[in-house]
């Protein structure tokens, strides 16, 4: 790190700027907490305790249970699962196998998880019963040789995860990873193509960034963590799993989010940490009983996801008496980059560089100058959190790493004290309740409509949400279709987080003079209406 950078000035006090990390595989952060708190609660979920000693035990038994499945060292395993247990030991298993994690989100449709199965080269899938229908159709199509299905009972063709788990010994193979060259997680996330990259998350990246977040806000073994966060995401992995396991802590599962549950759960668990979305929080401070529950006990609340309201941040502390820290990651950076000092938060800024990470603002044209205070560019970022490069695409890893730089895509500057502000992204992503939105991807199932002629997708702003995609669409001549029609045609398709939700038909698309589709006149547009 630049010895000379401004947020130095403004470092948290008994926070280290630099770590030594160690150099071991990802499962190793649960070894060493079953080793120094066997009895001590790992997680807890519906009112069942799993003790460290268990859980690792468990995990063990899964990665047995792989070896004789045929799982080899370097195969990709995809965990379609949501906020359970079974989560936690399929994660550890898979990574003591020394396979490879490739989680999907719970709510993708039979087109998305296809795409990321075929992409990824996924043979063997973990899937929660609940999720079973979407396989399916899919296991037809694809090269899955095992479904190993989290259910009461079996289903054709499949295989019962309990029974694997029982049915093993404790006793994973023995497999050679190098921390810092070995793929723990190929974690996908969109760009502007639309087309979903995998990043590849070596265990190296995975192990400095969960240590990163335990030191930065100085967690300790007695850590009571809200498991709310989505695990197949890489900051609730990382958050949730990772930094509980390497400090010693506990986390609390929650499979859906329901804002009176978290306020019960707070109270009768004692949580201490808590992590969320902007849009959870918004809901959290308009919630009517918020002031009837004793929330004493929380320590550590920031949250993420998408740029918080002013008003949101405002009456949380003041509500909760606990202050919300701000912060920036992304899942090329495993994904934490940013966080607020403590007691020094910045509204409108995402904080200052974590331990052992650089940033810097370059011009967006060249993207070799380096800009200097309050200029606007393009952020990058340096440390050990970020990633190898994307799963089998050069070109897309050359335009966003160059000599160790992380090349966001957003849109930023930095002020004299080193803390940073998000203006805009070069990316077209649209953030609706925290979740990622392609625009091409959303236009590539509205291209399948038979009266589409064109279409755009950008993302409007919304209080409650963040953004909302909405679709300008030009017709076929003589064809004719309903806002109501499009957005029923993209329901069954894509999951429900990236369905659009308005339709506006134009007679035309703004374009440069080759023909390229200017979004960003769109987006204005839509900006300047609000203001108006």
């Amino acid at each position: 790190m630049a010895e000379k950078r401004p947020w130095l000035k403004f470092w948290p006090e008994g926070v280290p700027k630099t770590i030594q990390y160690p150099e071991i595989p990802v499962f190793q952060l649960l070894d060493r907490s079953s080793q120094n708190y066997p009895t001590r609660t790992a997680l807890v979920f519906e009112g069942q305790h799993v003790s460290y000693k268990k859980l690792n035990e468990l995990t063990k038994r899964f990665a047995a249970a792989l070896a004789n499945l045929g799982v080899k060292s370097g195969d990709r395993v995809m965990l379609f699962l949501l906020n359970i247990p079974e989560f936690v030991i399929s994660y550890y298993g898979v990574l003591r196998n020394g396979a490879i994690i490739t989680p999907a989100n719970p709510l993708f449709k039979e087109r998305e998880l296809r795409y990321q199965i075929d992409n990824s080269g996924a043979k063997t899938i973990i899937v929660h019963e609940s999720l079973l229908s979407i396989i399916s159709n899919v296991r037809e199509k694809s090269k899955l040789d095992n479904v190993i299905v989290v259910a009461q009972r079996k289903y054709p063709d499949t295989i019962l995860f309990e029974e694997t788990v029982r049915g093993s010994e404790p006793r994973p193979p023995s497999v050679r990873i190098d921390p810092k060259e070995s793929v723990a997680v190929l974690q996908y996330t969109g760009g502007t193509t639309g087309l979903p990259k995998g990043a590849m998350m070596t265990h190296y990246n995975l192990v400095s960034n969960a240590i990163m977040n335990a030191k930065w806000f100085k967690w300790t073994s007695n850590e009571v963590v809200m498991g709310v966060l989505p695990l197949y995401h890489t900051w609730g992995s990382n958050v949730c799993m990772n930094s509980v396991f390497y400090t010693g802590a506990s986390v609390i599962l929650i499979q859906r989010f329901d804002p009176e549950k978290a306020l019960k759960t707070v109270e009768k668990e004692k949580v201490t940490a808590w992590y969320g979305s902007a849009t959870m929080f918004n809901i959290l401070v308009n919630h009517p009983t918020i002031e009837r529950y004793n929330l004493s006990s929380l320590r550590h609340v920031k949250a993420g996801a998408m740029p918080i309201p002013e008003e949101v941040k405002r009456k949380w502390d003041k509500l909760t008496g606990v202050e919300l820290i701000l912060g920036y990651g992304l899942t090329e950076a495993s994904p934490e980059t940013h966080n607020s000092p403590p007691g020094r938060v910045k509204i409108g800024t995402i904080g200052i560089p974590i331990i052992d990470t650089d940033a810097k603002i370059v011009d967006v044209e060249t993207r070799s100058k380096e800009l200097t205070l309050g200029q606007i560019g393009e952020l990058a970022i340096k440390g050990p959190q970020v990633m190898k490069g994307y799963w089998n695409m050069p070109e897309e890893t050359e335009k966003a790493l160059r000599d160790g730089w992380l090349y966001t895509g957003d849109v930023a500057k930095m002020d004299e004290e080193g803390y940073f502000y998000i203006v805009d992204r070069l990316k077209d992503m649209i953030k609706y309740k925290g979740y990622g939105v392609y625009p091409a991807e959303v236009e590539n199932v509205l291209y399948e409509h038979p009266a589409v002629k064109e279409c755009m997708v950008i993302g409007k702003p919304d209080p409650r949400v963040g953004e909302i995609p909405k679709a300008f669409v030009v017709l076929k001549e003589g064809a004719h279709a309903s806002e109501e029609q499009l957005i029923k045609f993209c329901e069954d398709k894509i999951a429900a987080y990236k369905r659009i939700r308005e339709v506006e038909f134009v007679s035309e698309l703004p374009k440069t003079a080759v023909g390229k589709l200017l979004r960003r006149v769109l987006r204005d547009r839509e900006h300047e209406k609000l203001k108006s």
